[in-house]
């Protein structure tokens, strides 16, 4: 069901896609998307695609790991991230049965602190999605260990009903708010 509502929602949102494409490609050229590592189910690995928000000499680390990381971002960038249409491109790795909508978002390859949390808490045995209940509480402004405890709530009370929540929730607290993005 993920992956054909993915690939709707694609063929829906080509026409952004095409004109957040044109914007990256004025603002730094190519490549429009980017991909990194990241870790999924049972600590398997997989390539993200997102939209490029930073400039192509940026160095590959987690962007709170960067020195002046605002010096990195394109101009379009910005703008991306505020309205998180960066994320986009995630939908291809719904269709490719990485990701789900919902879900814990995907560790960075590197994150061994947040992995060794969700391996205790068993949250490495769900698969990484677009959006979770993590996202909506508090997203890059929370603790590891209580984004691993929304994530651990999510496990224990996941159900249709939930999923139908944190969806409106993300549209409402991420995209219309813009609440909770430091990077």
């Amino acid at each position: 069901m993920n992956r054909i509502l993915a690939l709707v929602i694609l063929v829906f949102l080509s026409p952004l896609f095409l004109v957040v494409s044109i914007f990256i490609l004025i603002d730094d050229g190519f490549p429009v998307l980017f991909s990194q590592k990241r870790i999924g189910i049972n600590y398997s690995f997989f390539k993200m695609y997102k939209f490029r928000s930073m400039k192509k000499s940026t160095p590959n680390i987690a962007t709170h790991l960067l020195t002046n990381s605002e010096k990195y971002v394109l101009r379009v960038g910005r703008i991306i991230r505020k309205l998180s249409l960066d994320e986009l491109p995630n939908l291809l790795n719904i269709v490719k049965g990485e990701m789900v909508f919902i879900g814990p978002r995907p560790a960075l390859y590197n994150q061994d602190d947040l992995m060794k949390l969700r391996i205790e808490a068993g949250v490495d045995k769900l698969k990484p999605g677009l959006t979770g209940w993590a996202q909506i509480n508090g997203r890059d402004e929370i603790s590891l260990e209580d984004k691993v405890k929304l994530e651990k709530y999510y496990i224990v009370n996941k159900s249709i009903f939930l999923d139908i929540k944190i969806f409106f929730l993300t549209f409402s607290t991420v995209f219309l708010k813009s609440k909770n993005i430091s990077h």
